[in-house]
């Protein structure tokens, strides 16, 4: 498959030139001009990772064999995503049972697997990783690879601004993880790695790629879960699944827009967000209008201008997605926590992230439909949130309770593009 740089149209890649570039000319992202026909039913009635290896052999097209890609599946997707039921009417799709226990291991263990095929394609010696993260990617990405031959991993994370066993699950690697806690936001952050790809003297000397979801294999692997959940409901109410999903950088909203677009049958998507609202305001106004990063409950979500963006407005320009199959719901910390408590009261513990797409879901369900939120984290990766805002004790799971007390191998920094520069050229020795 071709895929097109959405601000350059004239730069044309193969996937696997896509999953090493990262970014494109003038920071574009990749995505397809067409889209495979699917033969949905039948996908439906596979296994999760049998059904993934179809969907995503023909995303890639015939760079890959069926039997490489579905080897690469079955090494990235070895955990369930179950559909966990809160009611008659309304499910959880549980996306935390990874090695990192949140959603971002699906793409970030499919990636790894993916960069291996496109370093040896292109006879790459050696990648360096750069990417920042608002909370779950940095895991996720560290995780995935961790002590893998011919690459560097930097991660830029917003210091104090996400909860403590998140940072203590990528801060604790070291080998090839490194990470830099900036004095600032996720969007300044996100900033200086754009500042990153816009050096191109730099981004050739060192190979530099990113793991954010801008890279369209980690978009490509979350596409697999939404037909996952679909799967999972019974099939008299499959024509009535509404989706609502916590956004942030939208990647997660956007695969989900994907798999919409391939057949999957979604009646209609929401993104939920926190008091960072740009989209919700957008979709009412028309006016992009990003206001400054404001802290949250919900802190993987605390972004202003996300990167995804230009990926659903290539879609609804291209005809594929309509205004009524989707809506943008923005949820207060008020309601966050009222959501967990609703949650919990009827026996399902959650965090905040999947709290607030809880309740934006619940503001638009209509009777007769079913509704799936997504679970994006464990609440354990929130434990003292959790535990203050529904007053009792959650026990911590093995992957957390062995990174608890370790200590912090991050080194902190300003929002400061030389000191960054400086740091990435220390790893060329």
């Amino acid at each position: 498959m071709q895929l097109s740089n959405i601000k350059v149209p004239s730069q044309q890649v193969s996937f696997l030139q896509a999953v090493r570039i990262g970014l494109g000319e003038q920071q574009g992202l990749f995505f397809p001009t067409q889209w495979p026909q699917l033969d949905v039913p039948r996908l439906l009635d596979m296994s999760f990772v049998e059904r993934s290896s179809h969907i995503l052999a023909s995303l890639i097209g015939d760079e890959l064999t069926a039997a490489e890609v579905q080897q690469m599946v079955e090494a990235a997707f070895a955990f369930p995503a179950p559909l966990a039921p809160v009611t008659d009417d309304v499910a959880c799709l549980e996306l935390f049972h990874g090695p990192t226990l949140a959603f971002k291991d699906f793409g970030g263990r499919f990636m790894a697997q993916a960069l291996v095929k496109a370093q040896q394609a292109e006879n790459v010696r050696k990648t360096t990783i750069v990417t920042a993260t608002s909370g779950d990617t940095g895991a996720a990405v560290a995780h995935a690879f961790y002590q893998q031959p011919g690459v560097e991993v930097v991660i830029l994370f917003p210091e104090g601004k996400i909860s403590p066993l998140q940072e203590k699950l990528f801060t604790t690697l070291g080998k090839n993880i490194h990470t830099l806690a900036v004095n600032a936001d996720f969007d300044a952050c996100q900033a200086l790695v754009k500042e990153v790809f816009n050096d191109k003297a730099l981004v050739q000397q060192l190979n530099i790629n990113s793991a954010n979801s801008i890279n369209i294999s980690r978009l490509f692997a979350q596409i697999c879960y939404y037909f996952e959940a679909v799967a999972q409901v019974p099939a008299n109410q499959r024509e009535q699944v509404v989706i609502s999903v916590p956004s942030g950088n939208f990647g997660n909203l956007t695969a989900g827009l994907i798999a919409k677009v391939l057949g999957l049958p979604i009646k209609r998507l929401i993104a939920a967000t926190n008091a960072n609202d740009t989209v919700p305001r957008y979709w009412k106004d028309g006016l992009w209008a990003p206001n400054k990063t404001v802290a949250t409950l919900s802190n993987a979500m605390d972004v202003s201008a996300p990167n995804n963006w230009p990926r659903v407005e290539a879609l609804l320009a291209q005809g594929l997605v309509g205004r009524d199959e989707l809506e943008a719901v923005m949820v207060d910390e008020e309601d966050t926590q009222l959501s967990m408590r609703q949650l919990a009261s009827l026996g399902y513990v959650s965090e905040p992230h999947a709290a607030v797409a809880y309740k934006a879901l619940k503001r638009s369900l209509q009777p007769g439909e079913y509704g799936i939120f997504l679970g994006t984290a464990h609440p354990a990766k929130f434990k003292e949130q959790v535990e203050n805002i529904l007053g009792s004790p959650i026990a911590l799971p093995a992957e957390l309770a062995a990174v608890a007390s370790e200590a912090s191998l991050a080194v902190s920094m300003n929002a400061d593009y030389v000191q960054l520069r400086q740091a990435l050229l220390a790893l060329d020795k």
